[in-house]
């Protein structure tokens, strides 16, 4: 999210998971260059920071170089809860005669404007890390230790160390270095 190109493409990849989101907000992404899209990637990092250090506490992450921007609890609790309240989100039951119930979610009357969109995705953002924090699944979250990750995970297989397959393999190695490496003798002059 280092730019708004970055934060608009990670949106749209992670779009699938932001159940349930709003209609304005898949319009908006669909955009070339989504109007807003500065200040989204401002809005987007921020959120990440708070959740890094929730996340951090959370875990009791030992990880130096995971720290959070947000300094401290406190802030990071402010920032998640300001970005849970930055738009009027809300869920309605959508239920077809003869079909299932769906959950569609609204937003204000100016669902058409940019920046109700992306504040509206902020606030989805949010109120998933809220359920995180507050329900089932934070016993299960994770720091990843891997080497050079600062990511967190959400441990789903008891065997599972890693967020990834990657960290997975990269940990692998690092551990098979370390045992060669205090095996193998200095070449004799």
């Amino acid at each position: 999210m280092a730019d708004p190109d970055a934060a608009v493409a990670w949106l749209r990849a992670v779009s699938p998971r932001l159940t349930p989101a709003a209609p304005a907000v898949g319009a908006w992404l669909d955009a070339e260059r989504p109007a807003g899209a500065e200040e989204t990637a401002v809005l987007l990092r921020g959120l990440r920071d708070a959740l890094r250090r929730l996340a951090a506490e959370a875990t009791e992450d030992p990880r130096s170089d995971a720290q959070s921007a947000t300094g401290t609890r406190d802030a990071a609790l402010a920032a998640l809860n300001e970005a849970c309240s930055v738009t009027p989100v809300w869920a309605t039951l959508h239920w077809p005669s003869g079909g299932d119930p769906a959950r569609i979610v609204r937003t204000s009357d100016l669902a058409g404007q940019a920046v109700v969109a992306v504040l509206a995705v902020l606030a989805v953002l949010a109120g998933q890390a809220v359920d995180l924090f507050t329900g089932d699944m934070r016993p299960q979250l994770r720091a990843c230790l891997a080497p050079g990750c600062v990511l967190y995970f959400v441990k789903q297989h008891p065997r599972r160390e890693w967020c990834s397959a990657g960290c997975g393999n990269r940990a692998r190695v690092a551990r098979h270095y370390q045992r060669h490496r205090g095996t193998k003798t200095a070449p004799e002059s």
